[in-house]
C-alpha cells in the first residue's frame, strides 16, 4: 500500500452511509497499518506515526460520530491535512498517556518545552521535531499538554541515510525530565520511509 497521497479531498471521503457500511472493515485495515506505526517512549509517551490513511480515517470517524456534515467535513480537513506528510517529513501525534488524573497534572508540570526537545536521531544525527503551530502546548505554568503534533523535517541527505538499511533510527527527548530513547523496529522504518520522497 503505498502512502503518497499527500492531502486529502472531500472526493476521499466515503458518504456516511457507505463509510457505516464499510466500517468495520475499514477499521480493521487501519488497525494493520497502525500497528508498525506507534512507537512507546519511556513509562508514558507514545508516538504515533500519521499518513494520509490515518488522518483520512480520523476525519472519516469524526464525520460518523458527530454528523455535522460538509461544515464539519470543511473543519476536520483543515484539521487534519496539515498532518500529511509532505514527502520532506515525518510527522507524529505524541501523546503522554496517564490514566490517573493525579499523577498525569505531577508528570505534565514537569515537562514544559518538552515538545521542542523530541528528536528522530539518524545514525546520531538529530532533527529536532517542528510542533504543529496550531496553539500554544506548554503554559504559563510550565504545564506541558498530553498531545503534541509534531513534524520532522528532513534534508535530501538525511532522507537517503534514513532509507539505508544499515541506519540506525532513534526517538528520544532531550528534556532533563524525561531522558528516554528507544529504537525504532525495521518493521516501523519500512513504514515511515513510505512517507518519504
Amino acid at each position: 500500500m503505498s502512502y503518497k497521497n499527500k492531502k486529502i479531498e472531500p472526493l476521499d471521503i466515503l458518504s456516511i452511509d457507505q463509510y457505516t457500511a464499510e466500517r468495520k472493515t475499514l477499521r480493521k485495515n487501519l488497525v494493520a497499518i497502525k500497528k508498525d506505526r506507534r512507537v512507546n517512549l519511556g513509562p508514558h509517551a507514545t508516538f504515533y506515526f500519521e499518513n494520509y490513511y490515518t488522518m483520512k480515517a480520523q476525519i472519516q470517524e469524526m464525520l460518523y460520530i458527530e454528523k455535522g456534515g460538509d461544515e464539519q467535513l470543511k473543519d476536520e480537513m483543515e484539521a487534519y491535512n496539515p498532518l500529511v506528510p509532505q514527502g520532506k517529513e515525518i510527522v507524529a501525534t505524541f501523546m503522554f498517556e496517564i490514566d490517573s488524573p493525579i499523577t498525569r497534572k505531577n508528570v505534565l508540570s514537569q515537562l514544559g518545552g518538552v515538545e521542542n526537545l523530541i528528536y528522530i536521531s539518524i545514525n546520531g544525527d538529530k532533527i529536532f521535531a517542528t510542533p504543529e503551530g496550531d496553539t500554544e502546548r506548554t503554559d504559563a505554568y510550565g504545564k506541558t499538554s498530553s498531545v503534541h503534533f509534531l513534524h520532522f523535517h528532513m534534508t535530501d541527505v538525511q532522507i537517503n541515510k534514513f532509507k539505508n538499511i544499515d541506519s540506525k533510527i532513534e526517538l528520544g527527548t532531550d528534556h532533563q525530565e524525561y531522558l528516554h530513547t528507544t529504537v525504532i523496529s525495521l518493521e516501523t522504518k519500512s513504514s515511515l520511509i513510505e512517507d518519504l520522497d
